[in-house]
Order: structure tokens, then C-alpha cells, then sequence
């Protein structure tokens, strides 16, 4: 392969990387051990029981819709440590960001980095610019309807499954239209809180030539009675490159800090389960 082949062949595969990074980031925007077809990704082994008398498709939606719009309007401030990483199938790390996101109600969020390492080329083409997209979306200069909805889903109820300490309603999820910004997979909604503990798929339509598939998997936890990110990652599966995986780990969550004793204390515990991003 000449040189300016090779150059390009590495700008196309840098730009793949940082496409599958976006979508990833758009999926988990909505509100996300299992299956999935995706080498490196964890897997769920509980099994799937009946559902509980009264569990209906219009019935999930209507409770998650609900139980969202009060978990949004009881936070007001968030920050956490980020680690972002992109490795092979052995965990050979190529690039890595660390750093600390701040959200501040209702659409600021700043990255502060405290430390990078690894290919100054993956983390400018990929890494960065992922980044760049998740502060640029909570401040509305991009939009992308990807809402877990009636109006952009269906759902397949499969019946309960145990996720670590959460009992959850599992659900096939298909998307309405081919959107790379929807995604096919499975999805799993706390059967109290209504919020979703966990998500995993693929885009609904094919993200570039260069990217052959792109699995994700999403896992929350509930901090302070907010369900926030535990971790990210995505398979990339690249033409004539191979696979990598796009890691985020969030850690160290600090939650309302910039609120009031006062103003914490009103809001009860059981009604405060995050299941976006923001």
C-alpha cells in the first residue's frame, strides 16, 4: 500500500471510529449479563420469567414517560469522573482521556481533562470529538429524536430478568424507522422506579461504508436515588481493520451540590431515578 493510501485508509478508519462514538453517544443520550452478538461485551446470564399481571407495551411507555419527567426536573447539578478508552480484544489500551464532566441543569455540561495518553490521532479523531457532540447536544445545538417512545419504538415484552440487585421488565426493542440515531436491541426498565437500568443494540441503519457493525452496551447505577451511567462500550467492527471497543467508565458521581439542604430535602428518594444521560 503507498503512502498517501495508507494515510488515507488511517483518516478514513479514525473518522469510523469517531462516527460509531457519536452514535454511541446519541444512543445513550436518550434515557441504558446481556446477549449480544458483540465479542468483549458483557453478557447476562439470569434467566427471563413471566411478567406480572397488567404489564402492557402502552403501560410501559406511559410510566416511563411520567416517571422521566420528574426525575429531569429533580436534578439540578451533577459531576463525574470520566474515563474514556479505546482498546482491542486483548485490552491493549490505543487511547485513553480522563476527565471530569459537570452538568448543570437545564443544558450546561463542561469537560475539564486531567490526564491523556496513548495516539495523540485517535484521541483528536475520536475521542475529542465525541466529547464535543455529548456538550453540544445537551445544549440543544444538535437534535436528534432518540427518545425511548411510542412514537419511535415498539416493544416485545419477554417478561422479568434480574440485572445485578434490580429486578426488570426486558423488552426486544424495535425501532419505527431506519435511523442511525435508533437502535434494535433489547432494553431493561426497573419494574419500581420505571427507570432503565440497562440497554444494548445496534443502529437501526448502517453508520458508514467503513463501519461493518457497531454493538453497545449501557449499564446505569443509582446514586442518591438517580440513576446515572456506569459504563459504555461499543464494538466497532471496521472494514479491513478489525474490531475495537470504545470504553467510558463514570465514576465518582457528586449529585445536586450546587442545591440547597433545603432544596434536597423536599425531593423524596423514591421519585429521583435519572435514566438520561443529562
Amino acid at each position: 500500500m503507498e503512502r498517501k493510501d495508507r494515510e488515507r485508509f488511517h483518516s478514513n478508519l479514525l473518522l469510523s471510529l469517531g462516527t460509531a462514538a457519536i452514535f454511541a453517544m446519541a444512543m445513550f443520550a436518550v434515557e441504558a449479563k446481556a446477549q449480544t452478538r458483540g465479542e468483549g461485551l458483557p453478557h447476562l446470564e439470569s434467566p427471563v420469567e413471566p411478567l406480572g399481571p397488567g404489564v402492557t407495551e402502552s403501560r410501559v411507555f406511559a410510566e416511563l414517560a411520567a416517571h422521566n419527567e420528574q426525575r429531569r426536573s429533580a436534578l439540578h447539578d451533577y459531576s463525574a469522573l470520566r474515563t474514556y478508552q479505546v482498546v482491542d480484544l486483548k485490552g491493549k489500551v490505543h487511547a485513553e482521556e480522563v476527565g471530569r464532566m459537570e452538568f448543570l441543569a437545564p443544558d450546561k455540561k463542561t469537560f475539564t481533562v486531567d490526564s491523556e495518553s496513548g495516539s495523540g490521532l485517535v484521541r483528536h479523531m475520536a475521542l475529542n470529538p465525541l466529547i464535543k457532540s455529548e456538550i453540544e447536544t445537551a445544549a440543544g445545538k444538535e437534535h436528534h429524536d432518540s427518545a425511548i417512545s411510542a412514537d419511535n419504538y415498539s416493544l416485545d415484552l419477554l417478561g422479568e430478568q434480574q440485572v445485578g440487585p434490580y429486578r426488570c421488565f426486558v423488552a426486544e426493542v424495535l425501532p419505527k424507522r431506519k435511523d442511525k440515531y435508533l437502535f434494535e436491541g433489547k432494553l431493561w426498565i426497573d419494574v419500581d422506579d420505571y427507570s432503565v437500568v440497562r440497554i444494548e443494540g445496534h443502529p437501526a441503519k448502517k453508520l458508514s461504508f467503513w463501519i461493518e457493525r457497531a454493538d453497545f452496551v449501557r449499564q446505569y447505577q443509582k446514586i442518591e436515588g438517580f440513576w446515572l451511567p456506569q459504563k459504555d462500550q461499543t464494538l466497532v467492527q471496521v472494514r479491513l481493520y478489525g474490531k475495537k471497543i470504545l470504553t467510558i467508565d463514570h465514576q465518582d458521581y457528586v449529585v445536586n451540590a450546587g442545591q440547597t439542604k433545603q432544596a434536597r430535602a423536599i425531593i423524596p428518594e423514591t421519585d429521583i431515578a435519572l435514566t438520561s444521560s443529562h
